[in-house]
């Protein structure tokens, strides 16, 4: 890796085993979902749940976590486009000049997945679990904090979501994020991709073509980090105190803590578009967000005056 003033990000796409490519992002959802069933393993031994409500919770997650992501970003951020290709909304695929090509799906919203978890919890209570809808989001949003840490690493991997351009010591040179890959090949005549990007991070015959890279904000780091501290503080409130038996509240501070987050750092993030350009004074992160910290709020004076 090549340092100047500023870090240079270029990291190659994932762990490569030859007849096999593990995408970092990929990766990072099988840690947070991983992660995410260990944590919610113990916290039924707990309480005393067997592990087979335990296996359809997990089942239930991953499909409305990227099921609803999925569908988030569509209608609250890129509609426009959509709205004329519907096929593409839940296939890995994009129609181009040449026909169909298989991408992935290259877009994903946090809030998406955040209405479709709730949405699911509520059925999962009356039908699996047998308990208030409230109990199970009070301890479901504990490994979802959790999982959001890993969620933001690998975006920072993909060089997506990056943050506005900035002059401070914080700001990182995301290649990819600055040049596309038909502009990698005209700067360098590297037909490539890989070899494009690697050539303007490590040649100093394209040392101007790296100096051009404007730095921005690894904002991604910075949410990352904040939902660190989210997790912590819901996982010691569920172990240390009382709070799981005051029904609403770690729900509630989940809403307000980890979408207030979200909130401060869309000031350094780059636009992602949607609807912000019509109601203006915020971003479509932030209006949101807006609503889920309210809806927090509301939980947690609930739990706190409830007698």
């Amino acid at each position: 890796m090549q340092y100047s003033l500023n870090m240079v990000w270029n990291p190659s796409e994932g762990i490569d085993l030859g007849f096999f490519m593990v995408r970092y992002y990929s990766l990072m959802f099988v840690v947070a979902f991983g992660l995410g069933w260990y944590i919610m393993k113990n916290i039924y031994k707990r309480e005393g749940l067997s592990m087979e409500k335990l296996d359809n919770l997990f089942v239930y997650t991953v499909i409305a976590t990227l099921v609803g992501a999925r569908l988030g970003h569509v209608f609250f951020y890129d509609w426009d486009y959509f709205k004329d290709h519907k096929l593409e909304i839940l296939l890995p695929i994009k129609e181009t000049a040449s026909g169909w090509e298989f991408t992935g799906f290259a877009g994903l919203a946090s809030h998406g997945a955040a209405i479709a978890i709730i949405l699911v919890m509520y059925f999962y209570s009356k039908k699996v679990v047998q308990k208030p809808i409230l109990w199970v989001l009070d301890r479901v949003v504990i490994p979802v904090a959790s999982g959001a840490i890993f969620v933001r690493l690998g975006n920072f991997m993909n060089s997506e979501i990056v943050g506005t351009q900035t002059s401070s010591s914080f700001g990182i040179k995301f290649i990819k994020d600055w040049y596309s890959p038909r502009e990698a090949f005209e700067k360098t005549g590297i037909g490539n991709a890989k070899d494009a990007y690697k050539a303007i991070e490590t040649n100093p015959q394209f040392s101007q073509v790296l100096a051009d890279v404007v730095p921005k904000h690894p904002a991604q780091l910075y949410e990352a980090f904040g939902y660190v501290f989210v997790f912590a503080i819901l996982f010691y409130m569920y172990w240390k105190t009382d709070a799981r038996n005051k029904q609403g509240l770690l729900f509630g501070i989940f809403l307000v803590l980890l979408w207030t987050v979200r909130f401060l750092v869309e000031y350094v993030k780059e636009s992602q578009g949607g609807f912000e350009n019509a109601l203006g004074v915020f971003s479509t992160g932030q209006w949101l967000s807006i609503p889920f910290v309210i809806i927090g709020l509301y939980f947690v004076f609930k739990s706190l005056v409830k007698k």
